[in-house]
Parts: C-alpha cells; structure tokens; sequence
C-alpha cells in the first residue's frame, strides 16, 4: 500500500539549515515538525549543520559539516557535503524530502533528490536576502537567483504568510502553497501570568513592556532605544545573541534575561503588558504569534509576517517599519492607556488559539502525501511500461 494512503506511516528526511543547540525560528519550526511526526508514527532522519544532538525525538540527526559565519559566529553555515548527505538520504529511504528554509544544504539535497527521483517539499521561512542587506552584504540579486533556481526544482514550495507567497509569485516561484505556523495554546497562555515575577521585573508598578527574540543586527533590537525614554515603562529583552553586549550598553536600563525557554519563556510572554517586536525582515513571526496567545497586545511592523498575525485596533498596532516616530507612538498609546490596551490584550488569544501544530501539522502531512502520490504513479507508469517492452 503506498503513503498516500491516510493509515501508511511515513518516512521523512528533514535538511534543514539550522537546528539546536541553535535557537530561532528554523530551528524552533524544525522541532515541531519532528515531534509531529513522532507523536503520528511516522519516521524521521534529520541533517542539520555543526555540532549538535545526533538525536530528537527518537529520530537520528546527521550533523554535516559548516563554518561560522564571520559576523555572526554562533551560527553554523551549512556545507554541501553531497557523499555525506546522498549515503544518509539513501540509507534512510524516504518517501517524502523536506527542505526547511533551503539555502547551500538545501541546494545540495536538490540534487540528490533528483538524482533519486524522491519527492520533494521545501518551506520558505527566511529572507535571505532580507538578512544579507542588514549586515551589508552584496548580492541581493544572487540570493534571490539561488533560492529561485532551489525552489523551481522542487515539487512544492510551502511559504508561511500572505506576503512572502506574494514577494515569491511575483518573483516566478513556481507552485507555491500556504502553510502557516503553528502555536500552542496551553504552553503560551495568560494563565501563566506570574504577579510575583511582574514585581521583580517592575518593582515601581512600570508598565511592562517586552521583547523576545534573537539579538542580532537583523532584528534591530537597538530600535528598543526610542521606546526605553517613554514614561514609566520597565523594557525587558528575552534572549541572546552577538549583539547582547552592545545592546545591554544601548538600554542600560532595560532588564536583560537571556534565552529562556520552557515554563520560564511562558510567565515571561504572559506578565508583559506590551510586545513590541523590532524586525522587519519577517515571512512569519512566531514570537508575535505567541505573546498573542499569552493575550499580550502587539506592536510590530506593518511589513512581511506580522501583516497576517496584528490587526491594527483589533489585537495590536502596526507602524511604518523605518518609522521611528511610529514605533514610539504606537508602543505609548497602549502603555499609557490602560483601557486601550487591555481591550486589545482581551482579543490576542482569540486571534490565533485556532492555530494548533495539531492542525497546521496535518495540513503539511498533505502536502507530503500529495507530492508523493505523482511520483508513485509515474514510477509506476514507468514499470508498466518497461514490462511491456
């Protein structure tokens, strides 16, 4: 019986160009995906870059080789290691190929994906071209040129919100689908509210106004700065990255956690009285979704991700996302105005609750299954017709 039945197991091979011990949103989607398919009976092999666990969620992690990047050396670069990669990918058999966020790796696994004639799946899920300008990087139109020719190859390319399906269709992206991300509900609630947590973060009774995400030159956390002059607020910056020391120097009076994850990541999101997300270079924004679902009111800009996720007056504000004047305003208006805000933070979690893993995790076990089914037929078109030779 093929896999494109309902009731078959599957078996998955995930290349992915960032997994732990990394933190961000490859990783994090990567994760979930991979317990997923655990908790369904499924079959995963991961390939992921650098040192790291060589296992997750009972399935096997082939760590490939990869070099820092020069500005950002936290954060390992994949290296093509195409005999690696072929006798892994091989040796495991998979029905289905997935491609997360596909860059050098995901170029290589092209390959051997076509050479295998397997089915393949990639999820676009970060700007790279976005990223390389941050850091003032050329090749602007390379990036675009590479991810192009990448996902062209494959046979579907699943993209995470209504702007990147719209930045990669009018750039020619062929056969592109809707799969956004997930949330959970229960772990990101504002049940998790902690009063004793908020004292300690706020001991004046400031209002709380929070930032979770990685600390790097391309989140433009230091625009956090405009925000620290407002009144009687209490900035608190959740997470960790090349750019904590300047920043901590930038926002000398802003409490600084680290990365946090589990329960602690929980009562955090859930005691802030404000989210304010800096990046503009998002094509999701998970860290916006959760302090929805933690009913926290967001601030964030009217660009890429969040465009799907805040609903100007509804659960948040946008603003204009090289508009310094806009981020301050937007971020003072529910500070100061206690009403305004707690009106918004009362629709967040309706807003995304829907959004289970539970729910997006079928939707993607469907497009597994539906680019595995052309390929079965055609193979078996292809014996039918050998025979008859």
């Amino acid at each position: 019986m093929p896999p494109t039945e309902p009731s078959q197991p599957l078996r998955v091979a995930i290349v992915t160009e960032s997994f732990l011990p990394q933190v961000n949103g490859v990783t994090n989607s990567v994760c979930r995906v991979a317990d997923l398919l655990a908790s369904r009976g499924h079959r995963a092999l991961v390939l992921a870059p650098g040192p790291g666990p060589s296992s997750y969620a009972g399935f096997p992690v082939v760590r490939m080789p990869s070099l820092p990047l020069p500005f950002y050396r936290d954060f390992p670069v994949g290296l093509p290691a195409r005999r690696t990669m072929t006798a892994a990918v091989r040796a495991f058999a998979p029905d289905v190929l997935h491609l997360a966020s596909p860059a050098l790796l995901g170029s290589a696994a092209v390959e051997t994906a076509r050479r295998w004639a397997l089915p393949t799946v990639a999820v676009f899920q970060t700007d790279l071209s976005g990223f390389a300008a941050r850091y003032g990087l050329p090749g602007g139109d390379g990036v675009w040129s590479l991810l192009k020719r990448t996902h062209s190859a494959v046979d579907r390319t699943l993209v995470p919100s209504s702007a990147a399906m719209e930045a990669l269709s009018g750039r020619g992206f062929p056969r592109l689908d809707l799969w956004r991300r997930g949330v959970d509900a229960r772990r990101f609630s504002p049940a998790h509210r902690d009063d004793g947590l908020r004292r300690r973060l706020a001991p004046n009774g400031e209002t709380v106004v929070g930032y979770v995400g990685r600390l790097a030159r391309d989140k433009r956390v230091d625009l956090l700065a405009h925000v620290a002059r407002l009144r009687n607020i209490r900035l608190v910056v959740v997470g960790d990255g090349p750019e904590r020391s300047r920043l901590r120097r930038r926002l000398p009076d802003a409490v600084f956690t680290g990365q946090r994850t589990g329960s602690e990541l929980s009562r955090l999101y859930a005691s802030m009285d404000v989210f304010v997300h800096t990046g503009a270079d998002e094509t999701f924004c998970q860290a916006v979704q959760e302090a929805l679902a933690s009913g926290v009111p967001v601030v964030a800009p009217a660009a890429g991700g969040p465009l799907d996720l805040v609903v100007p007056e509804h659960n948040g504000l946008l603003f204009a996302p090289d508009s310094v004047r806009e981020l301050r305003v937007a971020v003072g208006r529910l500070a100061h105005n206690r009403a305004v805000r707690e009106r918004m933070a009362g629709r967040a979690r309706a807003s995304v609750e829907h959004r289970s893993w539970e729910a997006v995790g079928d939707q993607l076990i469907g497009h597994y299954r539906a680019v595995i089914a052309p390929s079965r037929e055609l193979a078996a078109r292809g014996t039918d017709t050998a025979r008859s030779a």
